[in-house]
C-alpha cells in the first residue's frame, strides 16, 4: 500500500513540487493548508486526492491517516514550531524547506522523539550534503565557503515575506557564523570575486551572504567557520522591486534559472571542494525533501531526533539518488577569492 504523506502549505510554489515529486515516486500526497479555496483548485488538478483545511496550530486532526509530514509553508518561524509539535503527537517524521536562519536554529534548539529534519532544501540542506561529503572521514575542519552561482533569482512571494519577517527579528542586522556561534552586527556586505568551475568562471559576489547552511552545517559538524556567498546580479534580482515571479519553461514547471553551488573546505593546509550544478532553485527543493522523506520512512537513517541532512543521511548516497536533477563532482583546483 503506498504511504501517505501530508504536505502542509501544498498549493505554494515549492508546495506544488513537492506533491508533483511524492505523486512521481508512488507517495499518496494529502493536501494540507489554511485556504480552502486554494486546496480546492490545487485538488482539482489531481482528482482523488484529499485535501483538509487546517492552519499550523490545528494539524492534529488533519495528520490522521499520514505517515510524515513536510512542511512548505512559510514564514517558518511561525509554521516549524506548530507543525513539528503536531508531528510529535502523531508519531510522524516532519521534513520542512525551511530557509529562515532563526527559524531553523529554533528548530535545532529542540527535542524529538520522531526524525526532524529541518531545511532540507535548496538552502540548508543541499550545502550541507555537499560539504559532509566533501570532508569524508574529516571530523574537524577550520572553515567551510559555501558560494551560490545562480543566473538570477526572481523570488517567490513566500520568499520575500520569509525574509522581511527575518529582518524584523533581527531588527535589520546581518547575520554570520564565526568563533563557532551566530554572530549578528551591523555593516554592508563585501564584495568579492569567487572563481567558480568552468563554465561560470570568475563572478562577482557578496561576501557573508548569510544563508541557513551557517546552521546546518554546525549543527553536526566541527567547523568553526561557515561562510557563504551569492553572486551580486542574483542578490540584486532579490532586492530589485519588480524583480517577476518564477515563470515556468518546460513540462515540470521549473524556471530557466540554472544555479551552482561551489563548496570549499579548509583543515590546515588540505583542501577539498564540491560542486552541484542544476535548474530552478525552488524546483529542487522537491526531490530533496521527498528522497529525505523516503529514506527516513525505510529506515535509510544515521541518526534519530533532529538533525540536519548531512547528520540524517549517508551524504554521498543522497546525492548520487539525486542525479536526475542533480550533477555533483569533486574538484581539486583551488578557489579563488
Amino acid at each position: 500500500m503506498s504511504q501517505t504523506v501530508a504536505v502542509f502549505g501544498a498549493y505554494g510554489h515549492t508546495g506544488r513540487f513537492v506533491v508533483a515529486e511524492l505523486l512521481d515516486r508512488g507517495f499518496v500526497p494529502l493536501l494540507l493548508g489554511r485556504d480552502a479555496g486554494k486546496l480546492q483548485t490545487l485538488a482539482a488538478s489531481y482528482p482523488g486526492l484529499e485535501y483538509r483545511v487546517a492552519s499550523a496550530g490545528e494539524l492534529d486532526r488533519a495528520l490522521t491517516g499520514a505517515s510524515a509530514v513536510v512542511n512548505t509553508a512559510g514564514p517558518f518561524a511561525a509554521t516549524a514550531g506548530p507543525v513539528i509539535d503536531a508531528a510529535v503527537r502523531a508519531g510522524i517524521p516532519y521534513v520542512d524547506v525551511a530557509a529562515e536562519i532563526e527559524a531553523n536554529a529554533d528548530t535545532f534548539a529542540r527535542t524529538a522523539d520522531v526524525p526532524v529534519v529541518p531545511a532540507m532544501a535548496f538552502f540548508g540542506g543541499l550545502g550541507d550534503l555537499l560539504v559532509t561529503t566533501a570532508m569524508d572521514e574529516w571530523t574537524t575542519a577550520d572553515e567551510v565557503h559555501v558560494a551560490y552561482g545562480l543566473s538570477s533569482w526572481h523570488p517567490t512571494a513566500g520568499t520575500l515575506a520569509a525574509g522581511a519577517v527575518s529582518h524584523d527579528r533581527r531588527a535589520g542586522r546581518r547575520v554570520r557564523y564565526r568563533g563557532g556561534r551566530l554572530e549578528y552586527y551591523a555593516g554592508d556586505l563585501p564584495t568579492l570575486e569567487w572563481t567558480f568551475p568552468a563554465p561560470l568562471g570568475t563572478r562577482s559576489v557578496l561576501g557573508e551572504f548569510s544563508m541557513a547552511d551557517i546552521v546546518t552545517i554546525p549543527s553536526h559538524l566541527a567547523v568553526p567557520e561557515v561562510r557563504t556567498y551569492m553572486t551580486t546580479d542574483a542578490a540584486a534580482d532579490l532586492a530589485g522591486p519588480d524583480t517577476p515571479t518564477p515563470v515556468p519553461v518546460d513540462e515540470l514547471g521549473r524556471s530557466a534559472q540554472t544555479f551552482t553551488v561551489d563548496v570549499v573546505v579548509r583543515a590546515g593546509d588540505a583542501q577539498r571542494r564540491a560542486v552541484a550544478t542544476g535548474q530552478d532553485i525552488y524546483a529542487i527543493s522537491a526531490p530533496l525533501a521527498v528522497e529525505a522523506l523516503g529514506r527516513i520512512l525505510s529506515g535509510r537513517t544515521r541518526t534519530s531526533g533532529v538533525a540536519s541532512a548531512g547528520a540524517m543521511f549517508d551524504a554521498p548516497d543522497f546525492l548520487r539518488a539525486l542525479s536526475r536533477y542533480l550533477t555533483v563532482e569533486s574538484v581539486e583546483a583551488a578557489h579563488s577569492r
